[in-house]
């Protein structure tokens, strides 16, 4: 089930300078920015001269798991880098990844930026026409691509890209297409004969802080995808900010980090691959979305970065296991969530439940942090914004949960939950280093030295976005006391009723989708007089129901259920059950997994179109 739910509260009218309002309200911190010479593989090598055959990445393959060291990574990186210089890959040359998440893609990353060239992530979800756009736009000349039907497509995609002229397969037996006049190299050609380059330190010395070394597409909720240029300047100030928060979290090195979300988002390749790398850190590369509880169990991993998404899914799986085991067991469990909120709201125990919350510890909440691997410190959330109630019932369990805020037009990170407080209801105050303001509209602004550069040859949208060195995000958010943020929804999101009235419809899928018979849902109604939603029903709601009118029936009890807990212009009075579940397949969702809005709209159009026609 791909649940997408968010958690949101109503924002300020005022112009807010957060900056000012945490220093007063939070511990001092010293002023931070990132250092004047920044280079993400300079940074690298560094560290790998130092620490030898520590090991750094893993991956599973044939049912075990192997490894590669620090040793034999900087030696790859540096064999790669002299095939790409001997391919005619100058500085500054774009160069595509779209790979499954590997020790390769890594290395690929560290190659590329090494020479002063541009890694250009891609998605593998990406259809040949999103493979074509990014080559074409990006002026690609070299793709590094794994294999299967990925490598067909990116083949077929680059026969029609009139820049690119070389690819390097990862796994064995690419396509061959006839007529193709693009050089192909196989992995093990492009690192195992080569010799390393050489004078690599002069390749980093010749480019600059604000050079740009990674052009992420954005995921495109609303059309074509526009390429974020991220320098090395803005990338390391967020290493620099999620280092010190680390460290409040006695997290900040020789860590092991389950890596699950693709490398091509912003998120995960800063902090699932180069935090890791700048903390002297392990990297195990998830199998797949469906063998993470697997995956936890092997690894043991103490810190991982994931989408909401993650724990949508966790929470289903531990509370349909409790379902069906019922008994003595599912009342303890329940009694274990009931004490740990309210423990989390501040409230004290009574002396009985202080005495059975001590006996819970060792009877469940153990036992939930064994099945995610025993040794995680913390899960840290960003990407969408994580539902609060999902958020507190891991809290309640005893698994330490931060939820953080970002864009990928600042790199991403921009604000994160402390360790020492955590609001899992919040995003936490920005991190070192970035400056925040609630403009008067309610929109999230932010400036440091995390912003991108600006918009891939799109200077016109990217004036329109940066403002007098502020971002606007695009996001609604209000500050509490402690400097703590709430994303309230996003403005172009705002569903504005017949009645004139506003409604965030993050803030109803959140709590529709909470409910175990809604694995998925999408509100609608702008410019109608109620809210109606498109249903997609969770396994065990469709196991459950005997026909198509007994599925109804149990879904409009959720509805009903959640709708008790909304205003009353937010409750929903229609639904359309999907036909199929939003998926990265169907286009319905991004590959981060966010709800393509005016996708589903569109695909559901007459049925919403009829429900309002009813009386």
């Amino acid at each position: 089930n791909h649940k997408c739910k968010f958690a949101f509260h109503f924002f300020s009218d005022r112009l807010v300078d957060c900056h000012q309002l945490t220093r007063d309200t939070m511990p001092e911190t010293s002023p931070h920015t990132a250092e004047q010479i920044a280079n993400l593989a300079g940074r690298f090598f560094a560290i790998a001269e130092t620490v030898g055959d520590k090991p750094l990445f893993f991956r599973k393959i044939d049912g075990n798991w192997q490894g590669q060291s620090w040793a034999e990574v900087n030696h790859n990186v540096r064999k790669l880098a002299s095939v790409l210089v001997a391919a005619g890959v100058n500085p500054g040359d774009r160069v595509i990844i779209s790979a499954e998440n590997r020790p390769e893609w890594a290395i690929c990353d560290l190659a590329i930026m090494a020479i002063g060239a541009i890694v250009v992530p891609a998605y593998t979800t990406n259809t040949e026409d999103d493979h074509h756009f990014i080559m074409d736009h990006s002026g690609a000349v070299v793709a590094i691509t794994s294999g299967g039907a990925l490598a067909t497509r990116m083949m077929l995609a680059a026969q029609r890209a009139p820049n690119l002229r070389l690819m390097i397969f990862i796994d064995p037996a690419p396509p061959v297409l006839p007529n193709s006049t693009i050089k192909t190299m196989q992995w093990d050609a492009a690192v195992t004969p080569a010799e390393p380059l050489d004078g690599i330190s002069s390749y980093i010395d010749r480019q600059k802080s604000d050079d740009t070394c990674c052009l992420i597409y954005t995921s495109g909720t609303g059309g074509r995808p526009k390429g974020v240029m991220l320098t090395h300047r803005s990338i390391q100030a967020n290493i620099d900010a999620a280092i010190t928060l680390l460290n409040e979290a006695d997290a900040a090195s020789n860590q092991r980090f389950l890596s699950l979300l693709p490398l091509s988002h912003s998120y995960e390749h800063t902090a699932g691959l180069h935090l890791p790398l700048q903390t002297k850190s392990e990297v195990w590369y998830c199998e797949s979305a469906e063998q993470i509880a697997a995956n936890l169990l092997e690894v043991s991993p103490t810190l991982m970065t994931a989408v909401p998404r993650l724990y949508d899914v966790l929470h289903e799986r531990i509370t349909r296991g409790v379902r069906s085991k019922g008994g003595i067991s599912a009342r303890l469990f329940y009694e274990t969530i009931r004490l740990g909120q309210k423990r989390l709201s501040g409230r004290h125990l009574l002396p009985h439940e202080f005495v059975l919350n001590l006996i819970l510890e060792k009877l469940v909440r153990q036992k939930v942090r064994a099945r995610l691997g025993g040794r995680l410190k913390y899960f840290i959330s960003g990407g969408a914004p994580l539902n609060a109630d999902i958020g507190s019932f891991f809290m309640a369990l005893g698994v330490n949960l931060l939820q953080g805020y970002g864009q990928t037009e600042a790199s991403p990170l921009i604000s994160a939950n402390r360790p020492h407080l955590i609001k899992i209801d919040t995003v936490g105050p920005p991190v070192d280093g970035v400056e925040l303001r609630i403009s008067e509209d309610g929109e999230i602004l932010v400036r440091g030295d995390m912003l991108m550069k600006g918009y891939w040859r799109d200077p016109a949208t990217t004036a329109g976005v940066i403002k007098n060195g502020w971002l606007y995000t695009g996001d609604l958010g209000s500050i509490d006391d402690d400097g703590y943020i709430t994303i309230t929804g996003r403005k172009k999101d705002l569903i504005v009723n017949s009645g004139g009235e506003n409604i965030a419809p993050g803030r109803v899928e959140a709590l529709l989708a909470i409910e175990p018979e809604i694995a998925q849902v999408m509100v609608d109604g702008d410019h109608r007089p109620w809210l109606a939603a498109i249903i997609v029903p969770s396994d065990e709601v469709r196991a459950k129901a005997s026909s198509d009118s007994a599925l109804k029936a149990l879904i409009t009890e959720a509805i009903d259920r959640a709708n008790g807990r909304l205003s009353q212009i937010e409750r929903v009075r229609r639904f359309v059950i999907a036909d199929e579940a939003f998926s990265n397949e169907n286009s319905q969702l991004t590959p981060t997994l966010k709800v393509r809005r005016h996708i589903v709209r569109a695909a559901y159009a007459d049925q919403l179109d009829d429900l309002y026609k009813r009386r």
